[in-house]
C-alpha cells in the first residue's frame, strides 16, 4: 500500500531527528523502567517478549533488566531465516549481548540453541501509532501474524512523542495495542 510505504518513510525521517536531537545523557536515562500500570500487566513468573532496539527504535534494554529482577524471565524475537515465522526464545542475561547473533532482519536475536518461550506481554516495536492503540510496524505483518495465534497475550508499544499520528491506514489483520508508552506518556487504548 503506497499510503503506508509513504507514512513509514515520513515517520522513520521523523524519528531519526527525534533521537539524534536528544542529549546521549538524557537518552540513557529514557525507558529506564516501565509505569507500575504496566508493570503489573507482567504475570508473576510469565515470560515478558520484548525486541532488541535499532538504533532509532525506542530502547528496551531498561525493561529487560526491570523484568529480570522481577523474576520474569525475557524472550526475544527470533527468526531462523528471513521469511521464517516469528518465534521468541529466551535472553538469558538482558545485562549483556553475549549470546545473541544478528538475525536475517539485522536485530540481535538469541542463538538457535536458546529455549523457546512463549511470551504473556510483548512489547513490539513501532514506526507510528495512535492514541487508541493502532499501530504501524515495519511492514513484514511478523508481530500480527504472531499474535493472531497467540490470543490473549498482552501486546504494548513503545514509541517516541514524534511517532503519534492519528489518522493511521489500518487493514483488518493490523493487531490492536492495549497501550503505547513513550517518554512523556501512557497512551490507554478505550
Amino acid at each position: 500500500m503506497d499510503e503506508k510505504k509513504a507514512l513509514r518513510a515520513r515517520l522513520r525521517k521523523a524519528r531519526r531527528a527525534h533521537v539524534a536531537a536528544l542529549d546521549p545523557r538524557v537518552r540513557a536515562l529514557i525507558f529506564m523502567r516501565p509505569p507500575a500500570a504496566v508493570a503489573a500487566l507482567a504475570p508473576e513468573g510469565a515470560a515478558v517478549g520484548l525486541y532488541h532496539a535499532l538504533p532509532d527504535e525506542a530502547p528496551t534494554r531498561g525493561y529487560a533488566k526491570f523484568f529480570a529482577e522481577q523474576g520474569r524471565p525475557i524472550a526475544l524475537p527470533w527468526f531462523a531465516h528471513k521469511d521464517a515465522p516469528m518465534q521468541f526464545r529466551l535472553w538469558l542475561d538482558p545485562y549483556e549481548d553475549e549470546g545473541l547473533e544478528v538475525g536475517p532482519h539485522g536485530a540481535l536475536q538469541p542463538s538457535a540453541d536458546s529455549p523457546l518461550a512463549e511470551p504473556q506481554l510483548v512489547f513490539v516495536p513501532l514506526v507510528g501509532f495512535s492514541s487508541d492503540g493502532a499501530r504501524l510496524g515495519q511492514g513484514g505483518g511478523h508481530y500480527d501474524r504472531w499474535l493472531a495465534a497467540h490470543q490473549g497475550v498482552t501486546a504494548l508499544g513503545l514509541g517516541w512523542d514524534c511517532q503519534l499520528e492519528e489518522n493511521l491506514p489500518l487493514e483488518a489483520h493490523d493487531h490492536p495495542l492495549k497501550a503505547v508508552i513513550t517518554p512523556t506518556r501512557l497512551y490507554e487504548a478505550p
